[in-house]
């Protein structure tokens, strides 16, 4: 079933939904940043600086939830030996590894008025650096290696390795004693931060997410051109 792809079927579909993604993206954009600055209340503790969250928890987030795509396509690419898998995760890997350097730029920013330093070997924050090691290799080996099929063996590997470090970002803060506090937002149990904060928070994933998909978007389709410019039928 993962045999056959026409790029000039996909490409119709991804070309069109761009415009759509960036629509739909400037809106919930424009809704987020008014609910985050303006709205939102601000935190008794942290005051305003605590408006840095909306921006750094679904930036980390989202650099997790891409490189977890990014892992599952590229053990696609490795075991189906399906290129158009390998040209998903490729076309994942820029934005995730932006998310990734925004999370570790803003908590550190917001680490200077919270904790009193800039950064910390915590291990939640040690462990995203390390994530973003793996982001970077991931895109290199592509600008390094010209052979297509060795490129896929080294970054499928790259990101089947990197995929052990998620749970550990995960349940970083509940395996040892850190300065990251434990997670507010919680699927399965309750959740300890206020709707007021919590519905803001949720609307910035959102605009971020569609972000990632639209950088996705262009991406990809830049990968199909180069692929019906070789003047290939299929993937």
């Amino acid at each position: 079933m993962f045999k056959y792809f026409e790029p000039n079927k996909i490409f119709a579909i991804t070309s069109k939904a761009q415009k759509y993604v960036l629509f739909l993206f400037i809106i919930v954009l424009s809704i987020g940043l008014t609910e985050a600055l303006i709205l939102s209340p601000e935190d008794y503790k942290q005051s305003h600086s605590v408006r840095i969250m909306y921006v750094h928890v679904p930036a980390a987030w989202i650099s997790l939830g891409i490189f977890s795509c990014l892992s599952i396509f590229s053990i696609g690419s490795f075991v189906f030996k399906n290129k158009n898998f390998s040209l998903i995760s490729k076309s994942m890997a820029p934005s995730g590894f932006v998310f990734n350097i925004i999370a570790l730029v803003t908590g550190s920013i917001w680490g200077k008025p919270t904790w009193g330093t800039w950064w910390a070997w915590d291990a939640r924050i040690t462990s995203m650096l390390i994530l973003a090691i793996f982001y970077g290799m991931y895109l290199l080996a592509w600008r390094i290696y010209e052979d297509k099929e060795e490129v896929i063996k080294i970054t499928s590997i790259i990101a089947i390795l990197g995929l052990i470090n998620v749970p550990i970002i995960k349940f970083s803060v509940d395996w040892w004693n850190t300065l990251h506090q434990s997670s507010s937002v919680n699927i399965l149990s309750n959740t300890s931060i206020h709707t007021s904060m919590l519905i803001p928070l949720g609307i910035m994933t959102a605009a971020f997410t569609l972000f990632s998909l639209l950088i996705f978007l262009m991406k990809y389709n830049t990968e199909l051109i180069k692929v019906k410019n070789k003047g290939l039928d299929r993937l």
